[in-house]
């Protein structure tokens, strides 16, 4: 890395910010997609989602349902006039599970690592998400994954269920961040991916999702179409590793997230 600023914040694992590249569209028609995104979320899940969960789990087919979300999610970014943009899907093995370690700038990020990482995924999330009506019931049908980090036994108890999915038939996606960034902020890392991913052996693929910061940032109330660039970086092994290695994982993933953001404009 030839950005020593850059290098000592990746190697202390704290914030570092981006410059943010900003719309050039009106304020005003900012405000009025925003909303319509909320809207368009609103119904998707009560007049789509809501009735499927219930047929779902009244014939006992809850893995049906996943189907019915990834449509859902790329609906719900085409309402907000969000394009997706995928490279790297060539250093994905067809017959390889993984742990995604992403980015987390804003709302968009969660459907569109969902939806767009050309695997069949889990994701961990907060557990603030078991409050939204509709949603928080249906995270359970396609192993969405809250943590509870006030309580340690509660956390551990996810990460042991995060465990079980990922040996099965799926990858698993965490925000490392374990919060939405501020626009042009990458916040420090939190270890709990990659423990889980020490524990099961799991290559990981950092990821570096791009533009949805100006597209739907955190404290914007503002959304704009645009392309967001979701870039699937090459695998970084983790077998033969142990806890004591965790502080150089950490450090390899971040960093290769951080130099691909910091190309980012």
């Amino acid at each position: 890395m030839k950005n020593f600023p850059l290098e000592e914040a990746i190697k202390k694992n704290e914030k570092i910010t981006f410059p943010v590249k900003e719309s050039n569209k009106s304020c005003f028609v900012g405000k009025l997609r925003y909303w319509w995104c909320w809207i368009s979320a609103a119904v998707l899940l009560l007049f789509i989602a809501l009735p499927t969960m219930i047929f779902l789990w009244i014939i006992n087919r809850r893995l049906w349902f996943y189907p019915l979300c990834l449509r859902g999610a790329k609906a719900w970014l085409k309402a907000c006039g969000a394009k997706v943009k995928v490279t790297g899907g060539k250093n994905l093995n067809p017959n390889e599970n993984y742990i995604f370690i992403s980015n987390h700038r804003s709302y968009l990020d969660t459907a569109t690592l969902f939806a767009h990482a050309g695997r069949r995924i889990g994701l961990v999330a907060k557990k603030e998400l078991l409050k939204v009506p509709v949603f928080g019931q249906g995270m359970g049908f396609v192993n969405i994954i809250a943590i509870d980090r006030s309580n340690p036994e509660r956390a551990l108890q996810s990460m042991n269920r995060a465990e079980t999915v990922l040996k099965g038939s799926y990858s698993f996606g965490v925000f490392a961040e374990g919060t939405r960034a501020l626009p042009g902020e990458l916040l420090p890392f939190k270890k709990g991916a990659f423990h889980l991913a020490l524990q099961t052996a799991a290559p990981i693929i950092p990821v570096a999702i791009k533009n949805t910061d100006w597209m739907m940032g955190k404290k914007t109330g503002a959304a704009y179409a645009g392309t967001i660039e979701m870039v699937l970086l090459p695998p970084i092994e983790t077998k033969n590793l142990t806890e004591n290695d965790l502080p150089d994982l950490l450090k390899k993933v971040r960093g290769a997230i951080a130099e691909e953001l910091s190309m980012e404009n």
